[in-house]
């Protein structure tokens, strides 16, 4: 028997999968009515996660932060048998992920790249870090929740490092999307059609190249020079000054610049990150 206490977006759909593949799975939520819904797909909703973990040879967890976690364990700790495995797929801080591996004797970390039709479906990202017997162990079954399972090492903050370092990406990537499709209005340029420049434009061809060039702090001979990046920086605050991220970009543009490094790729911005 399985126990998934969370069951908001992403934990509702991962028991749903669950039930597909013919699992006995218990419930547990915060808002009990949220864990009641899945009744429908045949899970047993609990009101007290001690209760909902009681005789479950594996307790997955998918909740809103390290509170939430160590609040939700403290909880469940009376229902937990001895040699319980808890699967944690919370997106966390570092020193929490690390400091529950060294409180629950069989803890894995597995954050995830995933959205609830993900987990429906069983397509995704998934990480894992910490011990590797265990991991192995796991892996079968973790396997069957995800499109892709990768282990990370032993570290087990690991996992929730790199978790975090994906979702900063993807915050400064939607970030830029919204960059663009407000300097496209200053511009007279409807939202379609400047989506449609990505039908012929893909920077995604590009990401290996420039993570390469920032990982061996090769930006000589460069490919876009600093300062003619900052004279296109230029032209978009033109047309529109209140760009909430760009300025802040340009004003590091100057700052290197200022530096001496104008002639250079553009990426040497990042020349102290990956030198120290």
């Amino acid at each position: 028997m399985i126990t998934f206490l969370g069951t908001g977006l992403l934990g509702s759909n991962f028991v749903r999968a669950l039930r597909r593949r013919g699992e006995d799975v218990r419930v547990w939520n915060r808002t009990l009515a949220k864990a009641r819904l899945l009744e429908a797909d045949g899970a047993k909703a609990f009101e007290d996660p001690a209760q909902a973990v009681r005789g479950a040879a594996r307790v997955h967890l998918s909740l809103s932060d390290d509170a939430a976690v160590d609040d939700t364990l403290a909880r469940a700790r009376p229902g937990l048998g001895d040699g319980v495995t808890i699967v944690d797929h919370t997106t966390t801080s570092v020193a929490g992920a690390a400091a529950r591996a060294a409180r629950w004797p069989d803890f894995q970390h597995a954050p995830v790249f995933m959205g609830p039709q993900n987990a429906l479906e069983g397509t995704g990202l998934m990480l894992a870090s910490g011990d590797r017997a265990r991991f192995d162990r796991l892996a079968p079954e973790l396997s069957k929740m995800t499109g892709k399972l990768v282990y990370l090492g032993e570290a087990p903050e690991r996992a929730a490092a790199m978790k975090l370092l994906g979702n900063l990406f993807l915050m400064f990537f939607t970030s830029g999307v919204v960059e663009m499709m407000t300097l496209a209005r200053a511009l007279g340029v409807a939202p379609a059609e400047a989506a449609a420049l990505f039908e012929h434009f893909n920077p995604g061809q590009t990401l290996h190249a420039r993570v390469k060039r920032v990982t061996d702090a090769a930006f000589q001979p460069p490919s876009w020079e600093l300062a003619m990046a900052r004279k296109d920086a230029r032209l978009m605050l033109e047309a529109v000054p209140s760009l909430p991220m760009l300025p802040a970009i340009a004003a590091e543009m100057d700052r290197w610049i200022a530096r001496g490094f104008g002639n250079h790729d553009w990426t040497v911005m990042a020349l102290d990150a990956v030198t120290g």
